[in-house]
């Protein structure tokens, strides 16, 4: 127990740091404060995060504030149909004068990447922006290059109704370590933001040099030793195999609306994120709330529903409240 409590006073000590970073972004962020802590968990965890809601809602100002903050380079990437691999990666520039090859690096090669709208773009170029995601590099030519680390996808898009979109396939939104639906602001929220952008004195506001790159890697590291019970790694892959067979605990009516279960990167990422979301508590240990708050997140977009859930108005939000209500907590 002596480790959990060094453990613990080492995460109190660093924890401090990173709420304050939660503030030194509200200066140019008016709400939306659980995206601003979820891209930082993201950050923190080793993970990318893809963000739902419609457009307006300061997405690409969290990404650029949160850059600007851990002195980080920053890439955006709109994407649209006629976008190619090369659009992001980068290519090989032939020179006649030095009758030779150089490459030309993509805005992929940054610390931080707003992918706007990933949605908007087909699957290749997608593909080729998840590859980069999963492996850290990228291959130009015939050769592979490393991409700066820590390095953090923030993928934005645009709800499926809306026309013109290429909803990605299951195998692409894994990739995701969290799925994030965000709302319009409150009414004073809103009031807020019209008082900040219409006055005549508005300026853009410098954001403090809070963290650096090597800072984060450093935190990640404590991060990776935070404490998890046992018992709590049961309690992760009861909710993981109640999504794949659910009849198995006492949730059969739910068989019907689940078409594809959670695969073995949820139960991974959802104690990474557990542990990211403990230390931003000041714990060194993991609770059950900690993966409770965390699995909608983890999880919503890992569930597939089939048309019958569709047809009866349901999401895998609805499916995934009604299997953390049925599964006993350690």
């Amino acid at each position: 127990m002596s480790s959990v409590q060094e453990l613990t006073s080492r995460v109190e000590r660093e924890a401090p740091l990173v709420k304050s970073v939660v503030d030194e972004i509200s200066k140019v962020m008016v709400g939306q404060k659980i995206l601003v802590e979820r891209l930082l968990m993201a950050l923190l965890a080793d993970g990318h995060i893809l963000v739902e809601g419609v457009p307006g809602l300061a997405k690409t100002t969290a990404a650029l504030a949160l850059a600007e903050v851990m002195t980080a380079t920053f890439g955006r990437i709109q994407f649209t149909p006629d976008l190619l691999p090369s659009d992001l990666v980068g290519t090989e520039i032939y020179s006649p004068r030095e009758e030779s090859f150089s490459v030309k690096q993509g805005p992929v090669f940054a610390h931080i990447i707003l992918a706007d709208e990933i949605n908007r773009a087909p699957a290749k170029v997608q593909s080729a922006l998840l590859e980069a995601m999963q492996e850290k590099q990228v291959t130009i030519g015939e050769k592979s290059y490393a991409l700066p680390a820590p390095f953090l996808v923030m993928a934005t898009q645009n709800p499926i109704e809306q026309e013109g979109t290429y909803p990605l396939p299951e195998a692409q939104l894994d990739r995701f370590m969290m799925k994030v639906k965000i709302t319009y602001p409150t009414r004073d929220e809103e009031m807020l933001v019209m008082k900040r952008l219409t006055e005549k004195k508005s300026k853009k506001v410098s954001l403090t040099k809070l963290l650096t790159p090597e800072k984060i890697l450093e935190l990640r590291s404590l991060i990776e030793d935070i404490f998890v019970d046992e018992k709590l790694f049961g309690y992760v892959a009861d909710l993981i195999f109640a999504t794949r067979s659910p009849e198995k605990f006492g949730i059969k009516e739910l068989k019907s609306y689940i078409e594809i279960g959670a695969g073995p990167r949820a139960s991974i990422n959802l104690i990474k994120t557990a542990k990211a979301h403990a230390f931003l508590q000041g714990r060194g240990f993991v609770t059950p709330q900690d993966i409770k708050i965390m699995a909608l997140d983890v999880l919503r977009h890992r569930v597939g529903i089939t048309y019958e859930a569709e047809a009866e108005g349901m999401e895998s939000d609805d499916i995934l409240i009604k299997i953390l209500d049925k599964i006993d907590v350690p």
